[in-house]
């Protein structure tokens, strides 16, 4: 399939793939965009309902890249965005690391600028708290999310939110869940996330550890079909 300027729409994501890891590279990775990419085609694939959703975007690199690869499939599902666009809430104890509070802050403005660069239709923009937002705001069925929140509290949240709101087959992927007894190359960078997941399923866990070629930290929870 080909576009307007006669580019493939394939060409296009390696394109897009090849910028992000140039421009954006403090948040997206070959692996990151990889499992994303596969996640989004299966869903699809097997024409799961309901919407895209993203919680926690800070300069929309991920969220475009989403938006991409629906696109390549001629999905054209809007992609909704929930985040303070203020930064991190404060740590708690369960995170075992200190953050200030708004660390990794970037306004709506960036997003949109992330957008335009490719022409891409923007996201659904959600801004606020998870508390004052996900409750009222989420689509009330949900086929993919990217739950990016990083802390305790964020992900405590997004997966009472969000779970309950998968369709049948419908997935998450938490970025930073972390368990290096399933993948030793891990890097724990936000041991809160693995623990909201831990104490939100119990074990053992229906939570499955996405493995790469780097140590960054996946998991995906996929909803079991009836």
């Amino acid at each position: 399939m080909t576009t307007t300027n006669g580019a493939t729409r394939h060409d296009i994501l390696d394109d897009l793939h090849a910028w992000l890891l140039r421009t954006h590279g403090e948040t997206v990775d070959p692996d990151r965009l990889g499992h994303v990419r596969r996640e989004v085609e299966r869903v699809v694939a097997d024409g799961v309902p309901g919407a895209v959703v993203e919680l926690g975007c800070f300069r929309g690199a991920m969220t475009l890249w989403i938006r991409a690869v629906l696109d390549s499939l001629g999905d054209d599902r809007p992609v909704h965005v929930f985040d303070s666009f203020e930064g991190l809430p404060d740590t708690s104890e369960e995170d075992e690391i200190v953050m200030p509070l708004g660390a990794m802050s970037a306004g709506q403005e960036e997003v949109a600028a992330t957008f335009a660069a490719w022409h891409k239709t923007p996201p659904l923009m959600y801004p606020g708290w998870f508390e004052d937002t996900l409750h009222t705001q989420l689509p009330e069925r949900i086929a993919f999310g990217y739950l990016d929140g990083d802390l305790y509290s964020s992900t405590v949240l997004s997966l009472a939110e969000c779970v309950p709101r998968l369709a049948s087959g419908g997935s998450v992927i938490l970025d930073d869940y972390a368990d290096p007894e399933a993948n030793p190359r891990t890097v724990v960078k936000f041991p809160g996330v693995k623990r909201a997941c831990d104490e939100y399923f119990g074990l053992p866990s229906p939570v499955e550890v996405l493995i790469g070629e780097g140590d960054l930290a996946y998991g995906r929870y996929i909803r079991p079909t009836s």
